[in-house]
């Protein structure tokens, strides 16, 4: 699973629209308009049988952009912090890997829609995944912690659609 998958899934999965991702990007930090959106999210080869080229969008997007909307929807689902301690801490992905994105993520979806260890827990019990609080917990930890684990796609996948199933289930009953 690569950034803009994740972006995409995440976008459905909390029902944003072009202009709510455009301005998630604006309050992390990043200056985008719809039409640059419409390339992150648009699959360049989707008759594809190929894996690999299912996988390639008009825009790749790096990690500092796709941390950027993270920074971002923090801002939107919670506020602008009045101290500067408690606001999203800026950029913790580095270019030189994607080995801690998918943890990264799980983080900072966490903070931005308030969910508790139980509500992650729950969500990944509705798509059939079952991890103990000590997984999970592991997963959250700061990366060189002795107790460090990396999140797999399988999981961020799993965890996203996941809030697909709770955010967009919840919107139609009300």
């Amino acid at each position: 699973m690569n950034n803009n998958d994740i972006l995409s899934r995440l976008r459905y999965a909390l029902d944003l629209k072009d202009s709510a991702v455009v301005e998630m990007f604006a309050l992390g930090g990043l200056k985008t308009n719809r039409a640059e959106v419409k390339e992150m999210l648009t699959k360049t080869n989707e008759d594809s049988t190929d894996e690999m080229q299912m996988n390639e969008y008009a825009k790749e997007i790096d990690n500092i952009t796709l941390e950027s909307f993270l920074n971002g929807l923090i801002i939107s689902k919670r506020g602008v912090p009045e101290n500067t301690g408690n606001a999203p801490q800026p950029f913790l992905m580095s270019e030189e890997g994607h080995r801690n994105v998918n943890n990264i993520l799980l983080k900072k979806v966490k903070i931005a829609l308030t969910l508790t260890s139980e509500d992650m827990l729950d969500i990944l019990e509705s798509v059939g995944v079952t991890i103990s609080k000590n997984e999970l917990s592991a997963v959250l930890r700061k990366e060189g912690h002795r107790n460090y684990k990396p999140c797999g796609d399988r999981y961020a996948r799993n965890f996203l659609k996941g809030l697909a199933i709770r955010y967009r289930d919840t919107d139609t009953e009300n």
